[in-house]
C-alpha cells in the first residue's frame, strides 16, 4: 500500500490560483481524474489533498470541492489538509467549522510566500497552538534559511502534530546542503515533527537529476528523522517540472531499495495511518 500525503487538483474554473499567473509550467487545470489514473498504476491507493494556496475567499470551497470528489465511488482520496490564516482573527471559528466536517485532516499556510513576522505574530502563534487536542496536523512549508524560524513556532506548541514538507525544501540544483543539513538536523530532534519526503524533484536540475542527485537530501531527511518519522508524498502535479508521478515513484523506491520492508512500509503508508488516522 502506498498512501500519498500531498496531491494537489487545480480547478481553474472552479477555484482562484493567484500565483500561477506567475508560474507558466503548472498554469493549467490537473484534474483529479488525471492524478488518479497514474497514481493507480503506480500502486497508490489513498491520498490526502493538499491545499493550492487558493485566493483566501476560496479557502473553505476549495475543501468542499475535494470532499465532493472524495465522496465519489472508489475515490482515493480519504482527507483534505485545508488552508488557514492563523493570522487572522476568524481563525478560531474557522477552526470550529472544519472540526464539523471530519473531513479535513489537518492544515497548512505556505510560509516562503509572505514573510517572516506573519509566523512570528502573538496572534499566528497563538492560533497554531489552538490545534492542540484536535487531531489536526499543522503542515510547514519554508526555506531552508527559515526553519529556525519553525522551530520557534514548533516549540511554542509541542502538543501540535507538525509536518515539515518536501525535505525542508533544499535547493538541490544549486547543490546548496549548507545550512539546509544543519538546520534539517536541529528541526528534526522535536518528536512532533514529521518529515515528508516529498517535492525533491522540483529543486533538482530538470534535465540532468538521477536518484544519485537526491539521495544526499532525502537520506539525510530520513536518517535524522527516522523510519518512524516519515510520510511520502507526490507533490502532483509540481513534481511534473522534475519528471512526474510515476518518475518521482521510482526515484523513491530506488533510494529505500536498500531499507527493511517494515521501514518502507512505514515510509509509504504506516506513518500516514497513524498521524492521520487514515
Amino acid at each position: 500500500m502506498i498512501i500519498d500525503t500531498h496531491l494537489h487538483i487545480v480547478d481553474q474554473s472552479a477555484l482562484r490560483y493567484p500565483w500561477l499567473s506567475g508560474a507558466p509550467a503548472l498554469n493549467r487545470d490537473f484534474s483529479y481524474e488525471e492524478y488518479a489514473r497514474e497514481a493507480r498504476r503506480g500502486g497508490i491507493s489513498q491520498t490526502l489533498h493538499m491545499e493550492v494556496d487558493v485566493a483566501p475567499e476560496d479557502i473553505e470551497a476549495e475543501t468542499a470541492y475535494v470532499a465532493r470528489k472524495a465522496r465519489a465511488p472508489g475515490s482515493l482520496l480519504r482527507g483534505a489538509i485545508a488552508a488557514c490564516r492563523p493570522e487572522d482573527p476568524g481563525f478560531a471559528e474557522y477552526l470550529e467549522r472544519v472540526r464539523e466536517t471530519k473531513f479535513v485532516k489537518g492544515f497548512r499556510r505556505v510560509l516562503h510566500v509572505v514573510s517572516d513576522d506573519v509566523s512570528e505574530g502573538a496572534l499566528f502563534r497563538e492560533n497554531v497552538q489552538r490545534l492542540k487536542g484536535t487531531g489536526l496536523t499543522f503542515d510547514l512549508c519554508v526555506l531552508p534559511h527559515q526553519i529556525p524560524k519553525a522551530i520557534e513556532l514548533i516549540d511554542l506548541a509541542p502538543d501540535v502534530q507538525f509536518v515539515l514538507d518536501h525535505c525542508g525544501v533544499p535547493d538541490i540544483k544549486a547543490n546548496a546542503e549548507h545550512p539546509w543539513r544543519e538546520h534539517m538536523s536541529e528541526i528534526a530532534k522535536r518528536p512532533n515533527v514529521v518529515g515528508k519526503i516529498s517535492g525533491v524533484v522540483a529543486y533538482a536540475d530538470s534535465d540532468s537529476w538521477t536518484v544519485e542527485t537526491l539521495r544526499p537530501y532525502v537520506e539525510h531527511t530520513i536518517g535524522v528523522f527516522g523510519w518512524d518519522r516519515v510520510v511520502w508524498g507526490s507533490d502532483w502535479p509540481v513534481c511534473t517540472l522534475g519528471g512526474g508521478l510515476s518518475t518521482w515513484l521510482a526515484a523513491t523506491q530506488a533510494l529505500v531499495a536498500g531499507a527493511s520492508a517494515e521501514e518502507r512500509t512505514k515510509l509509504f503508508s504506516g506513518n500516514a495511518k497513524r498521524v492521520w488516522g487514515l
